[in-house]
Order: C-alpha cells, then sequence, then structure tokens
C-alpha cells in the first residue's frame, strides 16, 4: 500500500487523550504503511512516539480549542492549539491529511483558513467552493446513504448545492465504493414542482450537471435506500441528520424499558442482546469515524465529541484511506472552472 501520513489532534474530543492515543495506536497496528503525527501538548505525545518510534511523530501544539470556545475567536487567538497546528501541518504537507474529534466549528473554521477550499471561476469573479460536512449513514437497503451538508453551510446558493453534490458523490465513490451513486434533491415531495426557492432553483442545475440525479427526495428516503447521495443545505441537512438520531435514541430506549419490563421480557432481552448490540454499533457512527470536510485541498476528517478508541482507530484510517483513493483530486477533477 502507499505509505500516508495523517495528522491527529490528540487533544480533540470529551474523553482523556490517553483513549485517543489508544485509536492511534490500533491504527498503526492495522496498517503498517501509516505514520501519524501525534498533535498536542509535549509532555502527552513525546512519550507516545518514543514508544511507536518510526510510526509516530510528536507535532507540539501547547494550546487547547475547547468545546466551549468560540470557534472563530478561537483559531483565530490560540495558534498554537492542536486542531490550528494540525490543519498547518495539512497545508505545509507534512501530512496528508487531519483527524479531530473536536470542535466541529473550530475544525471546519481552521480547514477553511489553513488547508484552504478549491477556488472556482464563476463569471468574471473567482469564489471559494464551500466545504461541506459529509458522512454516510445506513440505510434500509443494507447499504449507506451520503448526507451533504450536515451542518457546515446554512446558507447557500443554487451553485453551491451543486458542488455539494458533485462532493459528495466523489466521496460516495471513493469511501463507500459506490460506482454509480444516485443523487437524490432533499425537498418536501419527490414531484419536480416541489420545495423551497433554493430547492426549486436547484432542479434544473442538478438535471444538467450532476451525473445520476434522480430527482427530488423527501426525507424519508435519508433511510430508504432509494439514493445513494442526499444533497441539502446545511440548515435543513442538520435538521434532518438530528431528527435522525433521536428517533433511533428514542426507539432504542424504549424497546430497552419493553425488553425489561418484565420477567419473560428479560429472558428475550437476554436472546436478543447480540442482534441490538449489532444494531447499536451499526448506528453509532464509531465504524465510519466521523464525518469528512470535503471542498478542501486536503482530507479533513471530523469525529464525534464522545469518541473512543474504537471511533479514533477508524477515524484515522479513513483519513488515510481517502488519501489513497485520491479523494480531493477526484473532488477537483468533477468541478468546472477551478483555479489554482
Amino acid at each position: 500500500m502507499e505509505k500516508v501520513t495523517v495528522c491527529v489532534d490528540v487533544m480533540g474530543g470529551d474523553e482523556k487523550p490517553e483513549v485517543v492515543l489508544g485509536g492511534i495506536a490500533e491504527a498503526l497496528k492495522a496498517d503498517p504503511d501509516l505514520t501519524v503525527l501525534a498533535c498536542g501538548p509535549a509532555e502527552i505525545v513525546d512519550p507516545f512516539c518514543a514508544q511507536h518510534a518510526g510510526r509516530a511523530e510528536a507535532l507540539h501544539a501547547p494550546d487547547v480549542i475547547t468545546m466551549e470556545d468560540d470557534p472563530i475567536k478561537a483559531v483565530m487567538r490560540k495558534r498554537k492549539s492542536s486542531i490550528v497546528v494540525g490543519c498547518r501541518a495539512v497545508r505545509k504537507g507534512n501530512a496528508q491529511g487531519f483527524f479531530s474529534a473536536g470542535s466541529t466549528g473550530a475544525c471546519t473554521a481552521a480547514a477553511a483558513a489553513f488547508v484552504q477550499p478549491f477556488k472556482y471561476r464563476d463569471g468574471s469573479e473567482v469564489r471559494s467552493v464551500r466545504p461541506c460536512l459529509t458522512s454516510a449513514l445506513p440505510n434500509m437497503a443494507g447499504g449507506v446513504t451520503v448526507l451533504a451538508d450536515m451542518g457546515a453551510n446554512p446558507d447557500v446558493d443554487p451553485r453551491d448545492m451543486m458542488h455539494f453534490a458533485l462532493m459528495a458523490s466523489a466521496y460516495a465513490r471513493i469511501v463507500c465504493g459506490i460506482e454509480n451513486p444516485r443523487v437524490g434533491l432533499l425537498s418536501n415531495g419527490t414531484e419536480d414542482e416541489k420545495g423551497s426557492k433554493l430547492t426549486k432553483a436547484c432542479f434544473p442545475l442538478f438535471k444538467e450537471k450532476v451525473p445520476g440525479f434522480v430527482g427530488n427526495r423527501e426525507g424519508t428516503d435519508l433511510l430508504s435506500g432509494s439514493t445513494d447521495v442526499m444533497v441539502a443545505d446545511g440548515f435543513a441537512g442538520n435538521v434532518a441528520l438530528k431528527s435522525v438520531e433521536i428517533t433511533v435514541k428514542f426507539l432504542l430506549k424504549e424497546l430497552k424499558s419493553a425488553l425489561y419490563s418484565s420477567p419473560r421480557a428479560k429472558v428475550g432481552a437476554l436472546l436478543a442482546k447480540p442482534a441490538l448490540s449489532s444494531i447499536k454499533d451499526k448506528i453509532s457512527g464509531d465504524a465510519i469515524g466521523g464525518a469528512m470536510l470535503v471542498g478542501l485541498k486536503g482530507v479533513v476528517l471530523i469525529g464525534h465529541g464522545a469518541t473512543s478508541v474504537e471511533a479514533v482507530k477508524n477515524g484515522t484510517l479513513a483519513t488515510a484511506r481517502a488519501v489513497r483513493g485520491k479523494l480531493v483530486e477526484t473532488i477537483a477533477g468533477s468541478i468546472d472552472g477551478l483555479v489554482a
């Protein structure tokens, strides 16, 4: 396999740095051609890197951006934080990808400032491609549905949405292995004329410019498996995602309550425990590792704050996989009018 260097934010997430370091160690075991830049305070990363000499290198970052910090202000003021230093490592070419389970807002701001988005020519103007958060959700057909945008851009125009569709399709092909992804536009009905002013303006543009476009799709199609990619503005996409997450949590809570409601039900719960654990693992997000911020000149993956060793391992490996799969180059090739 191609050798890849991934920078990992050791201070990202709600858990102790030891959890992230454990995930890095597992990723190194799983991928012999992987090198990791462990980014964090010297007293935390130096001993770990000494134990993994040749596979892990320390990248000192004494500052930490917390979940309570204002994302943009923190990125501007905490220039020696693990998130900023990690993104700058990608910009400098010291790493090909960055993984963090830290603040989504701070990661997005730092990535936009230092990894930098692609630029494209729009008539006489040069504009930046809006990076969008993209990830895959399990669906009822046994596969996954890629959702973009998951919350990075609440206010967008039709051309931004078209870019989301093209970038998410590239993600579906490279990361999820879907050869010819079917692309749906999230709306309030499947008829061509349905939707808000934004989605109505997007429809003809998608029809002309987006390969595999299958038309408008409703929120129920997010998990139905009728499309491989679902495109939305960051506001609608985030609302849809959070609605799915809380629905799943509610159903699991109610199911658990019902299964432990009587001695007979408890016997059934014991028998069903392996199946329920499998369902929980499938929807936890640990297997995917996080959401990819696509549209940048480097690979950036943002994990869940409530991370685990398994999630860090898979997030680090997913970042390396996206680098090897030439995700950035594929996205660049899918957008017309890119400029250096």
